[in-house]
């Protein structure tokens, strides 16, 4: 019964997934690269994770914002949970849960939030892998084409190799060398770019005060964690799954870079690294004090302001009254009265 579920809610998936890797072997092979050719197959799966991280960048941009303010809030957090400290009443339960709540949603966030996009991706993901997993079976005959991925197409895409492997091999089962070889190598880039990806979000764009929490530990112990666990699940993974999740993790540090470097967290070392570049280009930082320039020096009643002398408060002088003081020695200017100003 949960199969058929299953089968029912990600057969609509498949069929996005199926479409999309087609069209763009079509385009390639309408520009001449081998219909057969794994490259071109690869490359496919390549436009599949270019098309679904460009509708999600609003999603991505969203996961940036939630998890900095997550980090954020955590001194917040940890005064909520040490006022309830103890207290395993179920008043002070809902209390300390109403609270906390009530912070999320003050500052516009929640840990939903940043899992969104791999929440979002991962359909997609389980999608290609029943797609590749699936190649055989069509190409005998036994299941049903998705889609576009006919009986004749499917035994194209699984005899097509890449470095002498099958796009659908796996490292458990693999028959030859150069699959092990293949897999070995892209499970190892597709942990190296998760770790790149979370280090730079952590070290980069967080500032130290928010990495001295308990929440900010727990993400460290996950930024060696996540990498071990994508090896160590990585030998199941067909090798079109392996490309798949190595080009979105290029994507996502990327795409991350961009972000942390227009839009760094305050007090953050990206935010000091921002602001060094945009001195050294002579441009304002944001939220520093202006400095003033030649246009600055005009006031907004048409004066323009004096440097004062030591000990001593100078009155703005008017425009003519400038020009005409330029004429006049400086010993006359200093000692003779204004006639223009009778207020002098």
């Amino acid at each position: 019964m949960m199969g058929d579920l299953f089968q029912s809610v990600m057969y609509p998936i498949e069929l996005l997934v199926a479409w999309i890797m087609y069209g763009f072997h079509q385009a390639f092979t309408t520009i001449g690269m081998p219909a057969a050719s794994g490259w071109t197959w690869a490359l496919s799966i390549i436009g599949l994770v270019i098309v679904m991280r460009a509708a999600m960048i609003p999603l991505f941009v969203k996961q940036i914002k939630a998890s900095r303010k997550l980090q954020m809030i955590q001194p917040e957090l940890q005064k909520i949970q040490k006022k309830y400290k103890g207290k395993t009443d179920p008043d002070s339960r809902q209390a300390m849960t109403q609270e906390t709540m009530a912070l999320y949603k003050k500052e516009g966030t929640n840990p939903f939030s940043s899992c969104l996009p791999i929440l979002v991706q991962s359909p997609f993901f389980f999608g290609l892998f029943r797609v590749l997993n699936g190649l055989q079976n069509i190409a005998d005959g036994k299941t049903d084409p998705i889609g576009p991925i006919t009986k004749a197409v499917a035994a194209q895409a699984e005899s097509a190799t890449l470095f002498g492997a099958q796009l659908s091999d796996k490292f458990i089962g693999a028959d030859s060398l150069s699959t092990q070889i293949v897999t070995v190598i892209l499970i190892v880039l597709m942990s190296a770019t998760t770790f790149t990806t979370q280090r730079q979000l952590m070290m980069k764009n967080m500032p130290a005060s928010a990495l001295d929490n308990p929440f900010a530990k727990q993400q460290k112990v996950l930024l060696y964690a996540m990498p071990l666990l994508f090896a160590v699940s990585g030998i199941n993974f067909p090798i079109g799954v392996l490309i798949y999740w190595f080009t979105t993790n290029i994507w996502s540090m990327v795409q991350q870079f961009y972000v942390i470097r227009r839009m760094p967290t305050p007090g953050s070392a990206a935010e000091k690294a921002r602001n060094e570049r945009l001195a050294k280009r002579g441009k304002a930082i944001p939220g520093a004090p202006a400095a003033a320039t030649d246009g600055d020096d005009a006031g907004t009643d048409g004066t323009e302001a004096v440097a004062p002398k030591s000990g001593q408060r100078q009155q703005p002088k008017g425009k003519k009254r400038s020009k005409a003081a330029m004429t006049k020695p400086s010993a006359v200017q200093e000692n003779v009265p204004d006639t223009d100003n009778p207020t002098t």
